[in-house]
């Protein structure tokens, strides 16, 4: 079997409210047509917060939900992270790792990017390994 290309739209921490996602989710049912799924896996990273709550109109698009970032650590007294088991106990089975953000702005390192991985594929969360640039390193060429 030939292997699918991946799409995905990282939100960050946008839009502003659960509401207006909602809504956008809503305005992209009205003109976007169904994805193929057996072409392309289609994924959007919405904020973590509505992750669950934005899953069914998500889902009724035909694409998936991942997340913007997992813990590097199986369950524990870790406060605001999330486990890849926990993702999975969510219906969640995509994930970004990596980001650039991550990495500049939270000192994420390589190896710790690579236990996140692991730990990933150990259950079977499905991963987007980031490796892309600032955007000054982009600009800077």
């Amino acid at each position: 079997m030939a292997r699918k290309f991946i799409v995905g739209g990282n939100w960050k921490c946008n839009p502003a409210s659960a509401k207006e996602a909602n809504s956008l989710l809503k305005e992209w049912k009205k003109g976007l047509p169904n994805v193929d799924k057996s072409k392309v896996d289609v994924v959007i990273c919405p904020p973590a917060l509505w992750m669950s709550t934005l899953a069914p109109s998500i889902e009724g698009l035909g694409m998936e939900v991942c997340s913007q970032n997992v813990g590097k650590t199986d369950a524990g007294a870790f406060t605001g992270e999330w486990t890849a088991g926990n993702l999975l106990d969510l219906g969640i089975k995509w994930t970004l790792i990596g980001h650039s953000e991550r990495r500049t702005k939270y000192g994420e390192t390589d190896a710790d990017v690579a236990e996140k991985v692991g730990k990933c594929q150990d259950i079977g969360v499905n991963v987007i390994l980031c490796i892309g640039e600032t955007l000054e390193e982009r600009e800077g060429g």
